[in-house]
């Protein structure tokens, strides 16, 4: 029998699976981390206990749990969180805590700076992305000069899989999608690290080696074997961030195809036939030659629900708190009542980029109950995926199918929220694993034993969310309203507090 091995660090939980060679799950295993948030607009973890840890109790739990002889898995895939930003020594050992990606809004006055001295049309034509806080580039050049003592020690600044493949391997590379979110560092055309645009933030030498995906990046070491339960020699992939792994676990193989995922943030992934040029959104080659992927993800949905349960629900037991909020706010009505809320409670992501943007809970009154206000978080998750969605309308890059996978696709309200009021129908697959089920499928990919075509019959759709008549009126009011509060509050929200 044939087993491929696949671990995801998300940003409060990792998961690993063990897959069989007809994409069956024969071991599965997680973890909850924390999320740290040591000052407004910081976002970190603890790279040895958070991911290194995290994989290696995954690895051996399962190991040990299925009796999985560790000779039988042909290939091991990972991946994280992403794009991160972490300075490592030459043996790849974390110097810092990890700057997290895009929620992590620390290189604000970097991004100002850089787009200044480069041009905003200039980076998006030979990054193909604007600068934003989901921009690797800009942490580096905060870290040089606010961190000068561990900016001067680093071997290498790498993101969270290449630190995790380099703990695996000793090798230290990262996949082209996630080198296109080192922006300024990382040239479209070229496919490769460049100095052009900006010299002074960091030696090419000083970055990880750029391969593809499913290339083999190294094999178990002697110490990750002692570490793992994985056997020394085991072939290696090198990875990707998490969002490319959780599309492909559910299909997305097609241009016009889009992922949604529903988990700490909403992120979404469409593959096109062309390079979507477009500063609103992100861009990077796709996780095979040749093809072309286009990104967009809020800075809190998943996140702010957590936040939500412990503000509002902290006389509930935290293992059933969040049945009995879906459960309040499925008796609140569509529309909550006439409640809006802006999740913009980190700042905000995509489309509008606006670290300064603010959360807002507008149209409360006396009537109103907790399932009415998290009935409203909801679906103001839900509007801001609507944004996104119409960003693409807007350019005519109209998506043609949506698959949606994550934890929030179990959350009714949530999920049947998402296809009221973007009208757009939403697929779900038998296996909503997600990310660690596409890390085993890229692993078995990358050995030879799968055609890309077969996550079809690996994951098969199970059923379709589709968008509500009854319920149109009352959300194109509530969408309306949620468009129109942040533009008319963004000069305020931009005030000092």
């Amino acid at each position: 029998m044939r087993h491929y091995l696949g671990i995801d660090i998300g940003t409060f939980e990792s998961k690993g699976v063990i897959v069989d060679e007809k994409g069956r799950v024969v071991a599965n295993a997680s973890r909850p981390h924390k999320m740290l948030v040591p000052q407004p607009g910081w976002a970190e973890h603890r790279p040895k206990q958070d991911w290194w840890g995290d994989f290696t109790y995954i690895c051996r739990r399962m190991l040990a749990e299925s009796a999985i002889a560790p000779e039988t898995i042909r290939a091991v895939g990972t991946s994280a969180i992403g794009p991160c930003m972490l300075p490592v020594d030459e043996n790849g050992e974390a110097l810092s805590n990890a700057a997290l990606y895009g929620v992590d809004t620390r290189a604000t006055k970097e991004i100002e700076e850089l787009n200044a001295a480069i041009g905003p049309e200039r980076i998006l034509s030979l990054c193909g992305n604007a600068l934003t806080s989901q921009s690797v580039g800009p942490k580096i050049l905060w870290l040089k000069r606010n961190r000068p003592d561990i900016f001067a020690k680093a071997a290498k600044i790498v993101t969270s899989t290449t630190y995790l493949v380099q703990k695996l391997t000793g090798e230290c590379v990262i996949d082209h999608y996630s080198a296109a979110n080192f922006s300024p560092l990382y040239l479209i055309d070229k496919q490769a690290w460049s100095s052009e645009l900006a010299p002074d933030i960091i030696e090419q030498e000083r970055l990880p080696k750029i391969v593809w995906t499913t290339d083999i990046a190294g094999h178990v070491t002697a110490a990750a074997a002692r570490a793992t339960g994985l056997a020394k020699g085991t072939p290696v992939i090198a990875g990707t961030i998490d969002a490319a792994s959780e599309a492909l676990s559910v299909g997305v193989t097609r241009p016009g195809d889009m992922m949604v995922m529903y988990g700490s943030t909403i992120f979404t992934i469409m593959l096109s036939k062309e390079r979507i040029a477009d500063g609103r959104l992100w861009y990077a080659p796709w996780l095979f030659p040749g093809e072309h992927a286009s990104m967009a993800g809020l800075a809190t949905s998943g996140t702010l629900t957590h936040w939500f349960r412990d503000i509002a629900a902290r006389e509930i037991d935290r293992g059933k708190a969040f049945a009995k909020l879906s459960r309040e706010a499925e008796a609140s009505p569509a529309g909550a009542k006439g409640l809006v809320m802006l999740p913009y409670f980190s700042g905000e992501r995509t489309p509008i980029h606006d670290p300064d943007a603010k959360g807002m809970i507008f149209g409360l009154n006396l009537t109103h109950t907790r399932g009415d206000l998290y009935r409203a978080l909801l679906e103001g998750i839900a509007c801001g995926t609507t944004h996104i969605i119409d960003t693409y309308r807007e350019i005519d890059e109209v998506p043609k199918k949506l698959l949606a996978v994550g934890g929030g696709t179990k959350n009714k309200v949530w999920s049947q929220a998402t296809s009221d009021i973007s009208g757009m129908a939403q697929t779900v697959c038998a296996k909503t694993v997600g990310a660690s089920y596409g890390d085993a499928f890229l692993a078995a990919l990358a050995v030879g034993d799968v055609r890309k075509k077969d996550i079809a019959a690996w994951n098969p759709e199970a059923r379709r969310i589709v968008p509500s008549r009854s319920h149109r009126v009352t959300y194109a009011r509530q969408y309306h309203i949620f468009r129109e509060l942040y533009s008319r509050n963004r000069d305020l929200m931009a005030e000092p507090s």
